[in-house]
């Protein structure tokens, strides 16, 4: 998918939701490769979704991965959509997105514990990894991912903890994602949050289609932005865009796989 110039730096989009953007994926990812995106992941929220994953993968086998999960905004279908979820599960690239949101609690709290603490058992019975949303529910899903000892191949997606979250989780072992907030002029704290992140456990995404990042923030998202982040995050880091764009990848290549 990536351009052959290895001059430039070679990105991956460790999260994107293709099917939510409206433009055809096909010209999506044409952009993400001119822009040095090697691959993306394309995570389900629920199984139709999942299924519309799956699909997109078999149509660009190079350049896409998928995984298959419950959004913690619908936990509360778990009961019903879980045998349809598992059995994507079983030839998915990963599980999720799934987790806890007890900012807007569209489900039930109880519900979203339920949806979440299977979907880790799936991962670790499966041997999988898992996509992991957060949103204002640090101290929850830092204790269900402590029970779960899972380590790197849970990724803390779209990760917005303050340092202090950040070096909690980061006695777990797990990975972080980082996106377009990175880049805003509000994400001081994020910045600081990724200075504390471990390289060799640090990834970036676009959530394709929102959380555009800083100076196209009225735009829709798309994978070829993740290099915006990226340049944003080598600056944290105080490194070279180069070495932040191969340390990512690194990550990305290891944690999900590079597409076959």
């Amino acid at each position: 998918m990536s351009t052959d110039d290895d001059q430039s730096p070679s990105w991956i989009d460790s999260h994107c939701h293709l099917y939510m953007h409206g433009e055809a994926p096909g010209a999506l990812l044409n952009r993400a490769a001119q822009a040095g995106v090697r691959w993306v992941m394309c995570p389900g929220v629920d199984a139709e979704t999942s299924a519309a994953s799956r699909d997109l993968a078999a149509e660009f086998p190079v350049a896409v991965l998928w995984s298959a999960g419950l959004h913690p905004h619908d936990a509360s279908a778990w009961p019903d959509q879980r045998d349809r979820l598992i059995a994507l599960i079983e030839d998915a690239d990963a599980i999720g997105e799934c987790g806890l949101d007890f900012y807007r609690n569209l489900s039930p709290r109880d519900h979203q514990l339920d949806a979440f603490r299977d979907q880790l058992d799936l991962a670790a019975t499966h041997d999988k990894p898992i996509i992991v949303h957060c949103r204002d529910a640090f101290a929850d899903t830092y204790e269900l991912l402590a029970d779960a000892a899972l380590g790197e191949p849970a990724v803390l997606h779209c990760w917005t903890g303050g340092r202090r979250w950040t070096k909690r989780f980061n006695e777990l072992g797990v990975t972080f994602s980082f996106a377009g907030p990175l880049t805003y002029a509000t994400g001081e704290t994020l910045r600081l949050a990724a200075a504390e992140a471990p390289p060799e456990r640090t990834m970036l995404e676009t959530d394709t289609p929102y959380l555009t990042p800083e100076p196209m923030r009225r735009e829709r998202n798309e994978p070829a932005n993740v290099a915006i982040t990226g340049a944003v995050l080598a600056d944290v880091w105080g490194v070279p865009i180069e070495d932040a764009a191969r340390t990512t990848t690194e990550v990305a290549d290891r944690v999900f796989g590079p597409p076959s």
